[in-house]
């Protein structure tokens, strides 16, 4: 579809890319052929950075550059733009053993998010659809159920697991899905449904929204916006738009035709 869209388009190889082998993962680009948007799977920052150096070295670039996609890509980036938009967060790196903190240092770290419900999560994903197994924590003041969920979030997410441990204040949304919303140079390309939700397509108030989104500065990205039951829009997530996933039956052909190739 990017190439009806008047794409040129060249294959990346994902798991050599992952393997820390960017040079082969980039090996069919042609030199001095870009610029390029990478549109594909999720891509650890490092192994992002890594294809952009290899690119470099082929006399091409990307127009997404690393340090974007990480801002975009992990809520540590985003957060502090969408303060005001967003559930109240902390976040803390995993200690070098992998496993998730101690008990203790839990209670800590969600201390500044005070009583109330929370959200477990990485600095991507949630595993929502195992809500109350390893997402939801009734109350974050109960040390040992929050240990419990943080516990059994780590051991599902394993090597999937990105970046750290994220803690949402939980906010209640009315039923009725997720819009995602596709910025391209700050402005509102596109609003499709969620891709867990692909037959609900909400239609959001996006003033705040897009003026957060061009202080963030990133060329492509996307927001996940949900009612709250108060009746306010509040970004769920925010995303590089290289590797949000569109709902099913989308083709992409119109979001690729709103890219700009410079």
């Amino acid at each position: 579809m990017a190439r009806r869209a008047g794409a040129r388009v060249v294959t990346v190889d994902h798991d050599a890319l992952l393997n820390g082998d960017a040079e082969s993962a980039v090996g069919r680009v042609s030199r001095d052929s870009g610029p390029y948007w990478y549109r594909g799977w999720m891509v650890p920052p490092a192994r992002y950075a890594e294809a952009e150096k290899a690119l470099a070295a082929r006399g091409c670039s990307l127009l997404t550059s690393a340090s974007a996609y990480h801002l975009a890509h992990e809520l540590p980036g985003w957060y502090a733009t969408f303060t005001a938009l967003t559930p109240r967060s902390v976040w803390c790196a995993l200690p070098e053993t992998g496993g998730p903190p101690d008990p203790a240092s839990l209670s800590r770290l969600a201390a500044p998010l005070g009583t109330g419900p929370g959200i477990v999560k990485d600095f991507v994903k949630s595993r929502k659809h195992e809500w109350h197994e390893a997402c939801f924590v009734p109350e974050l003041s109960d040390t040992d159920r929050l240990a419990r969920v943080v516990n059994r979030f780590v051991e599902l997410q394993g090597d999937f697991l990105a970046g750290g441990l994220v803690l949402r204040a939980y906010e209640p949304f009315v039923t009725g899905g997720e819009a995602r919303v596709w910025w391209v140079d700050g402005e509102p390309v596109r609003v499709t449904a969620h891709p867990d939700t692909p037959g609900r397509v909400p239609a959001p108030g996006l003033d705040a929204v897009g003026a957060a989104v061009r202080r963030l500065g990133c060329r492509w990205v996307t927001t996940d916006l949900a009612l709250r039951e108060d009746g306010v829009w509040r970004v769920v997530e925010v995303g590089d738009g290289q590797v949000s996933g569109l709902p099913a039956g989308d083709d992409g052909e119109a979001l690729f035709g709103a890219l700009p190739t410079v």
